[in-house]
Order: C-alpha cells, then structure tokens, then sequence
C-alpha cells in the first residue's frame, strides 16, 4: 500500500504563481471546469465540499445565492460578481440537462469529487514544483488576500466562521509570515 504523506497546505502568496498555477489548470478538455471551480473558491471563500454541490439552478442567472455550509450547516450568501462572466461562457457549454454545476467527468448524473479535484490540483502543483497545494489552498488564499488588502479580520473570521481572530490569520497563513517577516529586521545589538 502506497503510504501518503500530509502536506502543509498554504495560501499562494505570489499573483504570478497564483496566474501560473490558473493556467495550468486551464489544460485539458475539462481545463475551463477546474479553472472555474478554483476562481469561485478563490473569489468566495468557500470549502471544496460547497463548491462541488453548487447546482445549475443555483446560479444560472443570479449574481449570488444563499447555500447551507455542508462543515458547520449554517446559511452562507455567496456572491458570483467576480466569476459572473466565466461562470455564463461555462453555463452556455453545459447540457441544457445537467444538474450539477461540475459534473463528474464520467457521469454527469454526479457532481466531481473533493478527491477527484484534489488530484487535478496536485497534478497542476507538481508540474509547477508547487509542495504546499491541496483544496484548502483556494480558501486559504482568498483569505489571505482579502487581508493583505483590507486588514478586516473581523469580517473574514465571519466569511470563514472561524470563533477568534487568532484562528482565521493562523489559517490564511499571517501569522508565520509576520513573525517571520519582524524578525528578519529585528536586532538587539
């Protein structure tokens, strides 16, 4: 049996490998699917088990809708206006049919796994010698630079549901890179 190890996930903290890493999924026939689930993860915040269980009817249409987080059941409004145009040129090559936003890629009767787009992320990371990628990587990123560019810990712990400030900037990773970044400068003699 193949013995799996845990890798650190992190945010990406680099707008070119963050392109970079986009373009890479962009390749293959199911490329404009898998860029689609990452930006949505990127712009919203959401987990992988809620983007992967959005419907067709969900969204064809609407600028946001409202989901119950599958992780802590409560009601999350999820805005789309900074997906809206890739999400209808995806909408409009989808059958008029098919009922999950991102059909498995063998049987659009269900959804595509976590598992299944981990794997389409890990083989993006390793092509790109990226070791810190994994689904949490998405959120972890929107995160992150929702903070660089607002500071508003309040309003992220409440996008992530997280119960303290501490919880959320250890997740989106600040909390390491600001020690890190302090002490790089810091001298006492």
């Amino acid at each position: 049996m193949k013995k799996e190890h845990k890798i650190k996930v992190e945010p990406i903290r680099d707008k070119k490998v963050l392109n970079e890493f986009i373009n890479e999924l962009n390749t293959g026939k199911n490329g404009r699917r898998n860029v689609l689930i990452f930006k949505i993860g990127l712009s919203t915040g959401l987990r992988i088990s809620d983007i992967i269980k959005i419907k067709v009817s969900d969204v064809k249409g609407k600028t946001e809708f409202e989901l119950v987080e599958q992780k802590t059941t409560k009601k999350r409004k999820v805005y789309l206006h900074n997906v809206l145009t890739e999400l209808t040129e995806y909408l409009n090559t989808l059958d008029d049919v098919q009922i999950w936003l991102f059909s498995n890629t063998w049987d659009n009767s269900k959804h595509i796994s976590s598992n299944q787009f981990y794997k389409i992320l890990q083989k993006a990371a390793n092509s790109l010698e990226l070791d810190y990628i994994g689904t949490h990587s998405m959120r972890k990123t929107f995160g992150y630079w929702y903070y660089r560019e607002y500071k508003d810990v309040a309003t992220l712990m409440t996008i992530f549901n997280h119960s303290s400030p501490s919880i959320t900037l250890r997740y989106i990773g600040i909390t390491d890179e600001e020690i890190r970044n302090t002490l790089k400068d810091f001298k006492i003699f």
